[in-house]
């Protein structure tokens, strides 16, 4: 899943105690008349939502949903596109300010830095319940220096924007005069018009013997094999847009949606029978951190594989702090049809 508790919160508390727990088209205006630059048009309709078979608790039972027509952003949004919200409006993301020191008692002031959650490659293989073996935060790192100092988004215009938190995504949306997508929306847009399937492109996780979405190949944390084409993200058109036109909403980066998360929600909606725009719960309940209100996150990244993760599934969630974010976490933006 996306970080839990935007590692920031356990990863500034991990320099000074051991973390308890860790990980988990620019938008335009537009108009019914005039298609918005960038955006598709997503017909709406009911599907089959959540996935049966995946082994994931929180992403049962399925249920049926409906949804009204919308417009999606082809893409996640772009570096390029983040850098002209950033020039246009001077926002400093969450990782680039300094942490709140009543957020994060007993740490001292000197670590109080700007910085994120990085993914770093473990030396061999660790055990998959102990997140902090392959997380860190990271001092200085940003979506323009995603790996920390010394790195850059330089020839990365048409790779997905990190290091997102869902406050600086709600602010993106706002000043583009969009929102984010629900939970709903987000899986019924990604299913492409195919309602049952494991993937956004069908059934097979490597259709044709090639590989669909950016995903990890290889033993997970320590070697990627890039077997996909890439170690790390990949631009956001490198792979096979769906059924709609939609590209990367399986792998790459988690992103964002407006709901909050609870894990029994699915139950909640199956018993309405039909559930028409749902827009998620009242409240969030995260059971592993109960104290900290979590987002919805979906789509899985190129963090995930069959060994971990595995949240390219389409019926899947992840979840996320709405003041954290990490090497794999964007975003894209819906506005009404």
């Amino acid at each position: 899943m996306g970080l839990n508790r935007g590692f920031r919160r356990h990863g500034l508390a991990a320099i000074v105690f051991t973390a308890t727990a860790a990980i988990g088209g620019a938008c335009s205006s537009g108009s019914a008349a005039m298609p918005p630059l960038g955006m598709i048009r997503i017909p709406g309709g009911t599907f089959h939502m959540g996935c049966a078979d995946c082994g994931m608790p929180d992403a049962e039972p399925v249920h049926l949903v409906a949804v009204d027509p919308f417009w999606m952003d082809e893409t996640p949004v772009t570096n390029k596109q983040f850098a002209a919200f950033v020039a246009a409006t001077g926002y400093v993301t969450i990782a680039e300010r300094i942490p709140d020191a009543k957020d994060y008692p007993g740490v001292p002031v000197d670590k109080l830095v700007p910085g994120s959650a990085c993914f770093r490659p473990s030396a061999g293989p660790v055990p998959l319940d102990n997140p902090n073996a392959w997380w860190t935060y990271q001092p200085g790192a940003s979506w323009k220096r995603p790996n920390g100092p010394g790195s850059s988004v330089q020839d990365k215009d048409d790779h997905p924007a990190v290091h997102i938190a869902w406050d600086d995504a709600q602010a993106y949306a706002t000043w583009a005069g969009k929102r984010l997508p629900t939970e709903a929306e987000y899986e019924f847009a990604a299913r492409g018009g195919q309602d049952g399937k494991h993937f956004a492109w069908g059934d097979e996780l490597k259709p044709g013997g090639k590989w669909a979405a950016n995903i990890w190949q290889g033993q997970f944390p320590s070697r990627d094999t890039g077997d996909d084409g890439y170690q790390g993200t990949s631009p956001v058109k490198a792979f096979p847009p769906n059924g709609y036109g939609l590209y990367d909403v399986g792998g790459n980066v988690w992103q964002w949606c407006s709901d909050w998360y609870r894990p029994d929600y699915f139950a909640q909606l199956n018993a309405q029978g039909t559930a028409r725009n749902p827009r998620g719960p009242s409240d969030s309940l995260d059971p592993q951190e109960p104290g900290i209100p979590k987002r919805v996150q979906k789509g899985g990244s190129f963090l995930c594989s069959d060994q971990y993760c595995a949240r390219y599934h389409v019926g899947s969630r992840g979840r996320g702090a709405a003041d954290s974010a990490g090497t794999n976490v964007g975003f894209r933006c819906v506005k009404p049809a």
